[in-house]
């Protein structure tokens, strides 16, 4: 039996998506949504992120979490849960590959940055951005800019957007993905369990992450329950935890916070979905949001955002090295501004020189920028990183 017959009738069909901007022939056996996924995991800018961070630089060590691994979480939570739905799977990994195709180096620090530098110009915003990658940007096919992506996989890759930009976009392009927020609709319930999902593998990877760099304590934990009552249970259930050292403490109460959730967003959905009963993907989009938490674990959640934001994502080492890669985005954005030449001539070349350099800096890696602002300013970063840090700086560097 296919895929497709196990799908919910609620769920996106790829047989019944809406379709792409460029029509183009089914040339095999993959469906619409498949050959979505695929492009993203063959496009530049899907490698790129292998090197672009999401709390800690890129080389602060090899096993922090980056955009691709996070991305690739997301994506597989999105697989799990979506399977219990009878969702769409491909459509759901299509989505949690491309989110985050927009964001640019040094992680929301570089987002801020070119936010500012764009205030007034058109404004810059990853969401957007993301999409604007695989709609235009990406070049890799004769007969089309951008991936050429479907409908609903663009639409579930602008999760956000302010009103004003939802105007300009479904003026640009009626009907397209910006329509829902112009005509205050739903997305899809593959695209809603792509926007709950990243913030799920986001904060069980934070605590990871906090952890591994010494920046915060499982102590620190205490004050938060979905975390704590997790850790009790962990040593409840293996009592040798206690004596271990390492890291399976950590690891296996980051697995059950996970599951926790997992399970919660399966069953909340499903008794909304339930209560809803939408019988098609348009029942689906006129109807409320039904990829839910539980009350409770929304709660919970929520308790443990505001503890990370608050113990690591305001740490004073996390601030100072934000602090320091906004100002490398910033001049470096400026240096391209005064001279559009130091920039490949794709970008050089472009009428909206702003935007073209907004455009070049986001594509960067966190060492590539690095490795550009040194050339373009003759001041090392990589060292003022190291110095922060209070380690020597790199070879090379």
């Amino acid at each position: 039996m296919s895929a497709v017959r196990l799908l919910a009738p609620y769920a996106c069909d790829p047989v019944r998506a809406i379709g792409r901007r460029h029509a183009e022939p089914m040339l095999d056996a993959r469906d619409a949504f498949q050959r979505d996924r695929d492009r993203v995991v063959h496009s530049t800018a899907f490698r790129r992120l292998v090197y672009k961070t999401q709390v800690f630089l890129n080389h602060e060590g090899d096993l922090f979490r980056t955009r691709l691994t996070h991305s690739l979480e997301v994506a597989q939570l999105g697989r799990s849960i979506a399977r219990a739905l009878s969702l769409n799977e491909d459509l759901i990994e299509a989505i949690a590959l491309a989110h985050d195709l927009g964001h640019a180096p040094f992680g929301h620090a570089g987002q801020h940055a070119l936010a500012q530098c764009m205030r007034g110009h058109g404004g810059f915003e990853h969401n957007l951005q993301s999409l604007r990658v695989v709609d235009s940007l990406e070049q890799r096919y004769p007969a089309f800019d951008g991936l050429n992506l479907c409908h609903e996989t663009r639409e579930g890759i602008l999760k956000h957007c302010s009103s004003a930009d939802a105007r300009a976009l479904e003026d640009a392009e009626p009907g397209g993905p910006a329509h829902r927020f112009v005509a205050g609709q739903q997305p899809t319930l593959e695209a809603q369990l792509a926007d709950l999902v990243d913030e799920i593998a986001y904060n069980a990877h934070d605590i990871d992450d906090g952890v591994r760099s010494g920046l915060l304590s499982m102590e620190q934990f205490e004050t938060v329950p979905l975390v704590w009552g997790h850790r009790e249970a962990s040593v409840r259930a293996h009592p040798s935890l206690r004596e271990l050292t390492g890291r399976r403490w950590l690891y296996e109460t980051i697995r059950r916070v996970l599951s926790d959730q997992v399970h919660d967003v399966t069953a909340a959905s499903s008794a909304a979905i339930a209560q809803a009963a939408p019988a098609t993907v348009v029942d689906v989009r006129r109807g409320p949001r039904l990829i839910v938490f539980s009350d409770a674990m929304r709660r919970q959640s929520t308790q443990l955002k505001q503890f990370l934001f608050e113990h690591l994502y305001r740490h004073p080492r996390v601030v100072q090295t934000t602090d320091l890669a906004q100002r490398v985005v910033r001049e470096l954005f400026e240096a391209y501004v005064a001279v559009p030449a130091e920039m490949p001539p794709d970008f050089a070349g472009r009428d909206d020189r702003r935007r073209a350099v907004a455009d070049y800096v986001a594509g960067m890696t966190d060492r590539f920028a690095l490795r550009e602002h040194l050339r373009l300013t003759g001041r090392s970063a990589f060292a003022e990183f190291a110095a922060i840090e209070g380690r020597p700086p790199q070879a090379g560097s």
